[in-house]
């Protein structure tokens, strides 16, 4: 679980704050597209005989930061219930 002053200041870095819910939706869609898209080009990079370990560890941490930025949308867009 992440604490509570790393993910403000996760927010306050990804923009989020000034948000509404249909633009976070938006977001959160478009961040998602992107994490496919990374992960696509990832698997191409790495099936070719030539490819660049840099480009490809590039690659990942960027699809890493992306699915932070998800994992901190979903997390304002779905409430927790407390049973």
């Amino acid at each position: 679980m992440v604490c509570w002053a790393a993910r403000l200041r996760a927010v306050r870095r990804w923009g989020v704050c000034g948000l509404t819910e249909d633009e976070m939706r938006k977001r959160l869609e478009t961040l998602r597209m992107e994490h496919r898209d990374l992960d696509a080009a990832i698997d191409a990079l790495s099936g070719t005989g030539a490819h660049d370990q840099l480009q490809v560890a590039r690659l990942k941490k960027r699809k890493l930061r992306i699915k932070d930025q998800i994992a901190l949308l979903e997390d304002y867009l779905i409430p927790d219930i407390i049973a």
